[in-house]
């Protein structure tokens, strides 16, 4: 194996920025980008933009053509083996004369799971795994996860003041944060797989939980068309069947998910039903994210109310949380940020660390990774 160098490291940075401009439209499939060099110069790359249409490698040898017999290529996941809706990359990179091929991390995905280097290796090809692996597993938290697990990757958002309330006593919350703050909020959302949210927060808030191609920031704009931005799936649990066809996430573009407990009507355009069958009276939020996990949703945006929030931490569901908080005081009869009727010692309190702290307009944007119960 090839020593690993900082002319690795370099190239290697270049796909995996490539890498990042699938992060809004690549979903079931992960984010990858590759780049082939020779004579120490860049002459192909490329990303892969969308499930079903030619994978990173395919478009760096497209652009490289002939000059790439006897190049090196870098890509941040290992090339696929098998036939899927594309041809396999690891036979392209063979058959386009590459003789090095440099790799950030071995693919987690059973259909591939070491037998692209295999092949490559076979061919004859040079192969180096392991540059920049962690930053490759960053970009992918989503499908790494679901792949490793079963199950999807979820971040919880919210939006509070300074003493952790969501809403005033009334329920009025519009709006705690800044307009910056809920411009933030829409690239998370046009990154994850699908929204999760609650009947009772659809009804009240008359949510659309949409990405609004208007409030992302310029920098996407420039790269990405209105039509180009997907829309993730609406996920609402409705276990008693009150939703009733004429709240605003029926009018919305792309789909919506309704959970319910049994089979009932589902009457509206881009609607499906998910029936989660387990014997509790309420959604088995586990078995649900099992579930999704099947339909190939490799991450979870929650937006929701206390209850869910603080069922979700409970449970040890959440894998990231995502805090915005509003420079304002609510007072304590205002409505707190989750509910989490079963803790009674501080010694059981749900524990995270933080990610990353930042200012977003006048608000303090918050990320925290939970620490796992199996660890505290």
């Amino acid at each position: 194996m090839t020593a690993i160098c900082n002319k690795d490291h370099f190239y290697m940075q270049q796909a995996i920025d490539l890498a990042k401009l699938g992060r809004f439209t690549t979903t079931p499939n992960p984010n990858v980008g590759c780049v082939i060099v020779k004579d120490d110069q860049i002459i192909g790359k490329g990303y892969h933009q969308k499930a079903g249409e030619p994978h990173a490698e395919v478009h760096a040898l497209k652009m490289a053509g002939d000059e790439a017999i006897g190049a090196t290529a870098y890509v941040t996941l290992e090339p696929c083996s098998h036939f899927g809706r594309t041809p396999p990359c690891a036979d392209a990179l063979i058959k386009a004369g590459i003789i090095r091929v440099v790799i950030a991390m071995q693919d987690p995905n059973p259909n591939v799971a070491g037998n692209g280097i295999k092949r490559l290796k076979e061919a004859g090809i040079d192969v180096t795994i392991g540059v920049l692996t962690e930053q490759a597993e960053a970009i992918n938290k989503g499908f790494l996860k679901r792949m490793r697990t079963g199950l999807p990757y979820v971040q919880l958002k919210l939006a509070v003041s300074l003493d952790g309330k969501i809403a005033m006593a009334s329920g009025e919350s519009k709006w705690i944060t800044s307009n910056k703050a809920r411009e933030d909020v829409q690239q998370f959302r046009a990154q994850a797989s699908c929204i999760l949210s609650t009947r009772a927060t659809v009804q009240a808030d008359n949510a659309s939980l949409t990405v609004r191609y208007y409030q992302l920031p310029d920098e996407i704009k420039k790269i990405y068309l209105p039509e180009k931005i997907r829309q993730p799936i609406r996920v609402i649990l409705d276990s008693q069947d009150q939703l009733i066809g004429t709240e605003n996430i029926f009018n919305q573009p792309g789909e919506t998910w309704i959970v319910r407990k049994k089979d009932s009507l589902i009457a509206k355009q881009n609607t499906k039903l998910i029936i989660e069958s387990s014997s509790c009276k309420q959604i088995n939020l586990s078995k649900l994210f099992a579930l999704l996990a099947e339909k190939q949703i490799n991450s979870v945006w929650v937006e929701a109310g206390a209850h869910l929030a603080g069922a979700l931490i409970e449970q040890d569901l959440v894998d990231e949380l995502i805090i915005y908080y509003a420079p304002k005081l609510l007072g304590h009869n205002a409505l707190d940020m989750c509910i989490l009727p079963n803790l009674q010692k501080l010694s059981l309190a749900p524990q995270f660390e933080f990610e990353s702290i930042a200012m977003v307009g006048d608000d303090l944007r918050v990320i925290l990774k939970r620490k796992s119960l199996a660890t505290l």
